[in-house]
């Protein structure tokens, strides 16, 4: 009985757990297209990949940008179906559709500026949001990311960013060319630049922790400080001077960046001998912090 009230229960898991990445694809989408059609499009900026594209074909031969998206994918789609999973090929499909669908839509609204300063600055914003939900999900709309996972499904080695770069690249490019505009290109530069930091953002957040190591002949005192008075563990290590050649305690402690500098304080006062390295910690999990 135990056992099947247990399958039951990871069944609905599953359930929830597809309900809420099928929702964070459909979110996602709609954001990204708020940046791209109530900011980026209207002012000629791109966020490079298959969106950049789009631009041009809006412009050059006023083709809707939403099904312009959506005809792009439909090969890039049939290249990948074996390559990929099948569910996140089913996810990535919504959220393609849905991106396209959002976009003509919206398109239809008017932008809610023409500078482009403001256009790309706010549209790069949103579209990170939007991606960086999108990621969450374990999702895609398609385009360049696409072809990186499937370029690496065939090439290991090769690095998913680096193409993603030079494709953004070749596509805000092509922007200037066609739409004959220098300041297409830099001005896009921007949105993309920021929509990559907002996805690290979100990802990441913004107030990441520290990684702290102290190499002292007094480790243990300074945990018991640091534990009484900052309120944060530490973890000794057995580590070798190379050097020396003497075997010591190395105390490693994970802290937010407002507690460094007491950290450092405490262990300065009782070893001002103490070894001290600190680095930055993109992510910390655990009793203590973020779950």
């Amino acid at each position: 009985m135990d056992m099947i009230n247990e399958k039951n229960e990871e069944r609905r898991g599953r359930i929830r757990r597809v309900i809420l990445e099928v929702l964070g694809t459909i979110i996602g989408s709609f954001i990204m297209a708020l940046g791209v059609s109530l900011f980026l499009l209207p002012n000629q900026l791109s966020s490079g990949g298959v969106a950049g594209v789009a631009t041009i074909t809006y412009y050059l031969l006023n083709i809707p940008m939403g099904t312009m998206i959506l005809l792009i994918n439909i090969p890039l789609f049939l290249i990948s179906i074996l390559k990929v999973g099948k569910y996140f090929f089913i996810k990535s499909v919504i959220g393609t559709a849905t991106l396209s669908f959002f976009i003509d839509i919206l398109d239809k609204f008017e932008p809610l500026t023409e500078d482009r300063f403001l256009a790309c600055v706010y549209g790069g914003i949103i579209l990170g949001i939007g991606t960086a939900i999108l990621l969450k999900a374990n999702s895609s709309t398609g385009g360049s990311d696409l072809v990186s996972y499937v370029a690496k499904k065939y090439k290991p080695t090769v690095q998913a960013g680096n193409i993603i770069v030079i494709v953004d690249i070749v596509i805000v490019s092509l922007n200037m060319i066609f739409l004959k505009e220098i300041e297409i290109g830099l001005y896009s530069a921007i949105a993309i630049y920021l929509m990559g930091k907002m996805i690290d953002i979100l990802f990441e957040g913004i107030d990441f922790t520290k990684l702290m190591i102290i190499i002292s002949d007094k480790n243990e005192e300074i945990a018991k400080a640091i534990l009484e008075k900052i309120e944060r563990g530490s973890t000794g290590l057995y580590g070798k001077g190379m050097y020396t050649g003497r075997e010591k305690l190395v105390l490693m402690c994970a802290a937010y960046r407002n507690d460094v500098a007491k950290i450092k304080m405490i262990a300065r006062r009782i070893d001002p001998k103490s070894f001290i390295v600190i680095t930055n910690s993109r992510e910390v999990v655990g009793q203590g912090f973020e779950k």
